[in-house]
């Protein structure tokens, strides 16, 4: 069994406005590096090999905690494709019904030009699977918010339609199990710790 312990990256300008940012390679806020220079990692996990997507956000946020983190191409964020740059909002009052299509396809659910939840899914998945068969047993993930949710539906087989059916926290560590088959839920929402003075 493998444990995954994800961490969202922290907000970047482009999350301030609600822009779908995908392979944009933006750098974090600097109220997020603020934020991120009081943080840190919980003592139990500093120990574990820890990874991150490629992008500046995931990466900045790695370095700020201190964790020494190597870059991982599968764990870089879903592809929006032709959405990238713009607001859900935005694509809503362009097409509204063409959106409503799109958006009610859940895991499946494929921007132009991009890539689904379910294919995100797939390339994590066979990560995690590589890592089990090399004996990891505890791993940390420096991500996004679309490798989270898609891990987090397939944790508790949720299609991507309506509500989610746990609240995260995406300031929080999100801790995932992989038995080689499929996903489970482990601890959500743990917080990070307060840096010492």
């Amino acid at each position: 069994m493998l444990e995954l312990i994800c961490l969202r990256h922290w907000p970047t300008r482009w999350n301030a406005e609600k822009r779908l940012q995908g392979r944009c390679d933006l750098p974090l806020s600097e109220t997020s590096i603020e934020a991120l220079q009081r943080r840190r990692i919980p003592a139990s996990l500093t120990a574990i090999r820890w990874y991150c997507s490629p992008l500046r956000r995931a990466r900045e946020t790695a370095e700020l905690l201190g964790l020494g983190a190597t870059p991982e191409a599968s764990l870089i964020e879903m592809d929006w494709g032709d959405w990238e740059g713009k607001t859900v909002l935005e694509l809503r009052e362009a097409d509204p019904d063409g959106m409503a299509e799109l958006e009610d396809r859940g895991l499946n659910l494929l921007p132009p030009g991009g890539e689904s939840p379910r294919e995100v899914l797939q390339r994590v998945s066979a990560w995690a699977e590589v890592m089990r068969l090399e004996g990891r047993q505890q791993l940390g993930a420096v991500c996004h918010k679309g490798v989270i949710r898609a891990l987090l539906a397939a944790a508790c087989d949720w299609d991507m339609r309506g509500r989610a059916p746990e609240k995260l926290d995406y300031r929080c560590l999100q801790h995932f199990l992989w038995d080689g088959q499929r996903w489970s839920l482990g601890e959500i929402n743990r917080p990070l710790a307060d840096r010492m003075p």
